[in-house]
């Protein structure tokens, strides 16, 4: 069965979700939103970057700012081989990212296919600030970057090197299969190649963000943009209703829009976890019995901070922040 990456494990953790009632673990108060903000980030490895985001939170900082921070934790991990720094390349050997962010009020900014610049989040927001444009693509994202002061720098790792010449004594161009060489690389338990990160925040005063950054598919053909940098794909977040963003093989979430998607069952009043395992339903739907072979997870906010995850296959790890603390969560799943 193929998963984009390979899958975290974590122990003595609940299924999903709200968890107020859950006696398994330590109670984190979603509730009350008054003066209780909240971070939530696809894959476990992540609690680093909520951390990071909660150092803005906890201090009354807004929502965007710490959303744009807590992403740079993995931009700039250089053994997490799918986002930012160290990422594994595209089939022509160049690391290549995708970023967004966005805020409630509908402000957004992305950028695509840019080379050589460590934290693309960064260029994103800029692109939203300083521009007319939403999105900025290629050599034009990489000359806004210059403009605004940023350097280039080599994102290609020696150990991303070393798998992306493995990859090429067979060349076999297949971006959806996790490269072997990633499974012998790390203990089982410990891989940190776990996808997109995408997150969410609600701030103190109730303002919501998002981020979503990534290296894109391992291999992948030149050029290819997944999900992560699109508006209403890989993320969306709307003050009236909520927030959404995904993880996992990009175009199946490119097809049905799927974070608006989810953000839009979220306005009709569904709760964070069934507006994102009806989103995943639609996959399935258009899909059929190809799905078995695909990955894909949401996570939600809904306005009240409730929060949520569903996935089409188990594996699926999400970590959340608030001020009772920090856990992972598994995601409840299709099949």
């Amino acid at each position: 069965m193929f998963t984009r990456r390979r899958f975290l494990h974590a122990s003595a953790l609940s299924s999903l979700g709200f968890v107020l009632k859950n006696p398994l673990i330590r109670e984190i108060d979603a509730t009350n939103v008054k003066n209780s903000p909240i971070v939530i980030s696809t894959w476990a490895p992540n609690v680093k970057a909520n951390a990071e985001a909660w150092k803005i939170l906890g201090m009354g900082g807004k929502a965007l700012d710490a959303v744009e921070a807590g992403v740079q934790i993995p931009e700039s991990d250089p053994s997490d081989q799918s986002v930012g720094y160290g990422g594994l390349p595209d089939r022509d050997g160049k690391v290549t990212l995708d970023a967004c962010i966005m805020n409630g009020n509908g402000d957004c900014g992305a950028v695509m296919f840019l080379e050589s610049i460590m934290h693309p989040i960064k260029i994103a927001r800029l692109v939203m600030e300083k521009t007319p444009h939403v999105q900025l693509a290629g050599e034009g994202a990489l000359q806004f970057a210059l403009a605004n002061g940023y350097k280039m720098e080599n994102l290609l790792t020696p150990e991303s090197e070393k798998a992306y010449k493995e990859w090429l004594k067979n060349s076999k161009y297949d971006p959806m299969t996790i490269p072997k060489l990633l499974e012998q690389k790390n203990e089982p338990g410990q891989i940190n190649n776990h996808d997109t990160i995408g997150m969410l925040a609600m701030d103190a005063n109730g303002g919501l963000s998002g981020a979503c950054t990534t290296s894109g598919m391992a291999y992948k053909m030149r050029g290819r943009v997944g999900d992560s940098p699109i508006i209403g794909a890989g993320l969306f977040v709307d003050s009236d209703a909520g927030a959404a963003t995904s993880t996992g093989v990009g175009e199946e979430v490119v097809r049905i829009c799927g974070s608006h998607t989810v953000v839009e069952y979220l306005r009709q009043g569904f709760s964070p976890e069934l507006a994102c395992k009806k989103t995943v339903e639609r996959i399935i739907k258009k899909r059929g019995k190809s799905a078995r072979d695909l990955q894909v997870g949401f996570i939600a906010m809904n306005t009240r901070g409730e929060f949520g995850g569903y996935a089409l296959q188990k594996g699926f790890t999400y970590a959340v922040q608030t001020k009772a603390g920090s856990k992972v969560f598994h995601s409840k799943s299709f099949y």
